[in-house]
């Protein structure tokens, strides 16, 4: 079992200062204590032992919640300020982007770090600015949910700007006509004055004479054939299956407990008719607020303190799936707050009947303190997770192709 913490991330501030200091947001030294909190936890979450950190693409958030905004800049300094590692956003939502660009900026941050990149990405949730960044793809989210003539148009977005990110990292030059994006463009290609400095010195295939009709994105990832791909928060079992036939390893958002075994086991179905053998859990992860410490009432005032708030304030407006309190989130195990003993009990549970390959913490930067923060992670580095880092599952079987 591998460990994850997530930082969503969010200025630090109690409620009451969020309203008085309104809007937290345009203030620079509450920017610049975020900051100085995600990497000195990062650096934290590296030297306790945890294998990743990962972090949420949101903007517009005046109020200070989820406001790490453009990932790339974060994903860059946090990889060249540790060693170890691996980070990346969970994440970047793809309809929103360049797919090149996108593509390009993990490949950077993957070089830079020597192979420590994870590329996560999303389909996004927050019309406020999904709308508007999304707005050249007619990407407009709305609240009709899953399954609604907008989701589906967000999905098939998504799904065709992946395929051009894969092809961006691949060694040969490409083209592609899509619905959304075309490369060169136009797609049939065009007159290119240098084609004899192209014929001679670039990649074979590009030109077709006097006419470029193919691209290389350059660099490509340190990591062959490229870095891992993460799926945000999903618990879909239609983005499940698409995941598993595309190698993409979900991190499952699920406050039902059936659900979870549900699409855990779709994974394992679907990445079967590609011919890969998975265990249950394998490349799979499951999303969970933890609140510990050696106190389990202290461990409650922290569940009180933490970042429900803003899945309390935003997520459940937008999901009615999530519930608006806390006990109902703790009946559903999306939720675990207590002692050593409590957590341990719950990440037996989830090996028992998930085996998930990671445990990923949402995490509470920006709404408990950074020593409490840093406490609560200590303390579970040191008394929860070295059992089921010892007790991991065999390793993949052979013959499954790394992604």
């Amino acid at each position: 079992m591998k460990f994850v913490f997530h930082i969503l991330p969010a200025y630090p501030a109690t409620p009451e200062e969020r309203e008085r200091l309104a809007p937290i947001a345009h203030r620079t030294d509450k920017t610049q204590q975020m900051l100085d909190e995600m990497l000195d936890i990062t650096q934290h979450c590296e030297d306790i032992g945890f294998d990743a950190v990962t972090f949420s693409e949101h903007h517009f958030y005046t109020e200070g919640c989820e406001a790490g905004a453009t990932p790339t800049p974060h994903l860059i300094r946090l990889l060249l300020n540790t060693k170890r590692i691996k980070i990346g956003p969970l994440g970047f939502v793809l309809p929103t982007w360049d797919p090149i660009r996108l593509a390009l900026d993990v490949a950077w941050a993957d070089q830079m770090s020597k192979g420590r990149a994870i590329c996560g990405l999303a389909r996004g949730v927050f019309p406020r600015w999904v709308n508007v960044l999304g707005q050249h793809y007619g990407v407009e989210l709305g609240s009709a949910g899953a399954g609604s003539p907008a989701d589906e148009h967000n999905r098939e977005v998504f799904e065709e700007l992946f395929q051009v990110i894969k092809l961006a990292w691949k060694d040969e030059p490409f083209s592609f006509k899509g619905k959304y994006y075309q490369v060169p463009f136009p797609a049939e290609g065009h007159f290119w004055a240098p084609h004899e400095a192209t014929h001679r010195y670039g990649a074979p295939g590009e030109m077709d004479g006097q006419f470029l009709r193919k691209l290389s994105a350059v660099p490509k990832p340190y990591q062959k054939p490229h870095p891992e791909i993460w799926q945000a928060f999903t618990a879909s079992e239609r983005t499940i299956r698409w995941d598993a036939t595309h190698g993409v390893r979900p991190m499952v958002f699920t406050p039902f407990p059936d659900a979870a075994k549900k699409v855990f086991q779709a994974y394992v179905e679907e990445a079967a008719k590609s011919g890969e053998c998975l265990k249950l859990g394998q490349r799979m992860g499951s999303c969970q607020f933890i609140y510990i410490d050696k106190d389990r009432s202290e461990a409650h005032r922290l569940m009180h303190s933490g970042s429900y708030f803003v899945f309390q304030n935003f997520h459940c407006k937008v999901d009615k799936n999530i519930p608006p309190d806390f006990e109902s989130l703790l009946n559903l195990k999306m939720m675990v707050a207590g002692n050593v003993d409590d957590v341990r009990r719950r990440i037996a549970e989830l090996q028992e009947t998930l085996n998930p390959e990671y445990v990923l913490w949402l995490g509470d930067q920006g709404y408990v303190t950074r020593d409490e923060m840093k406490r609560e992670l200590e303390l579970f580095a040191t008394k929860v997770m070295p059992e089921f880092q010892e007790r991991r599952t065999s390793a993949p079987s052979e013959g499954v192709a790394a992604h």
